[in-house]
């Protein structure tokens, strides 16, 4: 039957065929077992010409270059696409929240089998694009005809303490499309709801955005599902112990100087950048690291440098939960559990402003509370289990973060990846060949 069939074929057909297995298994849905047949006809029956854009037996050389480079295209696109959903994905530092560990201009790949790659909710989509087609401001690049539900494959590990992780940005499920930079939840605090909606000219349109469509935000995951984390006076303590010191982390510092400011060679030996200053004369807020601190000891013209730091119930309705019971800001938070997938807790309204989002919002139970009780779907609650797991992070340049403290909890199915490593890095302040930050070439992420 299979007499034409040479032994070169058959084992082509042999190592695809394992590899297919091994990724049907992997992905956990065995409907696409049915891919084995087309597989065994294109390597051994040859029954349908799968290559149909092409012609199925050409004249010698009359084959054109335009159907080449569509065969070229589509391969490129579909193994792009493979690899990039199941296994790594680049990504660029667009901010300085995580300064000085992750630099503005860091090009690094994010791994997505370190935790298991997540199955696209939107899997119809542009490709190559997040959520919105190039040159324009609110058309999306996607189609929700179908949408799934969360699911993740196996990975290789779990979100640990300290890891510097991609995710979803939580709060990006609704978008003013003219301040897409910002919180929809932080301006309706500070304008109001009715304004933020209605204002097109100030706020545009506010527009949905699916879990896997919403702005990916990188910080490093402080706290995992079942720790308790608290703030003390700019300290951070994770179940009680103080996180372990991380050499990128920075704060700021009131610094006296002699003279009315620093010039450029000070600047170029403390490797401080004009953002990095903020007022003039002889007193500046300096935002510094540990070992940019330790310099500054042996520099006779600086006077003096002291912390900055909050003081406690200095209070911000910005802050995480956005509730008068809770006093908190960037310096002093907590104490706060974190949740975890299975655990029940006590349910009160004075526990409840801290877990509101995660039961009415990413579990998509319908909550109320009437008369100082609480409901869940319909029903009084006492108490209540997580379905899912949640992670809270922080940026390591700790007073220029959009993070955990403003807007709470990180769910399970907004984590993207790990930050492996940075392939290229380029400085936006300088020119040409000096843009290039050779010494983070290749440097891992820690």
């Amino acid at each position: 039957m299979f007499k034409n069939v040479t032994k070169g074929q058959w084992i082509q057909f042999g190592i695809i065929e394992g590899l297919y297995l091994l990724w049907v298994i992997w992905l956990g849905n065995y409907w696409w077992l049915l891919g084995l047949a087309v597989i065994f006809d294109m390597y051994i029956t040859g029954k349908v010409h799968w290559t149909f854009w092409k012609k199925k037996n050409p004249p010698q050389g009359k084959q054109t270059k335009l159907v080449e480079w569509v065969d070229a295209i589509i391969f490129a696109v579909i193994a792009a696409t493979f690899i990039r959903l199941f296994f790594i994905e680049a990504y660029t530092i667009p901010t300085s929240s995580m300064e000085k560990s992750m630099m503005v201009g860091d090009y690094l790949f994010v791994s997505k089998t370190a935790y298991g790659p997540k199955m696209p909710v939107t899997p119809i989509a542009f490709p190559f694009v997040h959520h919105t087609m190039p040159f324009t401001t609110a058309t999306p690049s996607f189609s929700e005809i179908i949408h799934n539900k969360y699911k993740r494959l196996a990975g290789f590990g779990k979100v640990k303490n300290d890891d510097v992780v991609v995710f979803n940005f939580p709060e990006g499920d609704t978008v003013a499309t003219n301040m897409q930079d910002r919180s929809y939840y932080e301006m309706v605090r500070t304008y109001g709801r009715e304004r933020v909606n209605t204002d097109k000219r100030s706020f545009g349109d506010i527009i949905y955005r699916p879990v896997d469509k919403r702005e990916n935000y990188i910080k490093r995951c402080i706290a995992i599902p079942g720790d308790s984390l608290k703030i003390v006076n700019g300290q951070v303590y994770v179940n009680n112990k103080p996180q372990k010191e991380i050499p990128g982390i920075q704060y700021k510092y009131l610094v006296t100087i002699q003279g009315n400011s620093l010039n450029s060679n000070a600047m170029e030996k403390l490797d401080i950048a004009p953002e990095d200053i903020e007022g003039s004369g002889s007193r500046m807020i300096i935002t510094l690291t540990a070992d940019k601190l330790k310099k500054m000891d042996g520099m006779k013209f600086i006077t003096s440098k002291e912390r900055i730091i909050w003081p406690k119930n200095d209070h911000d309705p910005n802050f995480f939960p956005s509730d008068n019971q809770y006093s908190w800001n960037l310096d002093n938070f907590g104490p706060l559990w974190v949740p975890k997938k299975g655990v029940t807790i006590p349910l009160t309204t004075k526990n409840l402003p801290l877990y509101r989002r995660i039961i009415g919002v990413y579990e998509e139970n319908d909550l109320k509370v009437k008369d100082g009780v609480i409901y869940i779907n319909g029903k009084v609650a006492n108490e209540y289990t997580f379905k899912m797991d949640y992670y809270w992070m922080m940026g390591d340049n700790r007073y220029n973060s959009a993070d955990s403290r403003y807007w709470g909890f990180v769910p399970e199915d907004h984590i993207v990846g790990k930050a492996s490593f940075v392939w290229l890095s380029l400085d936006k302040n300088k020119s040409f060949l000096s843009k290039i930050r050779w010494n983070r070439f290749f440097m891992v992420v820690k």
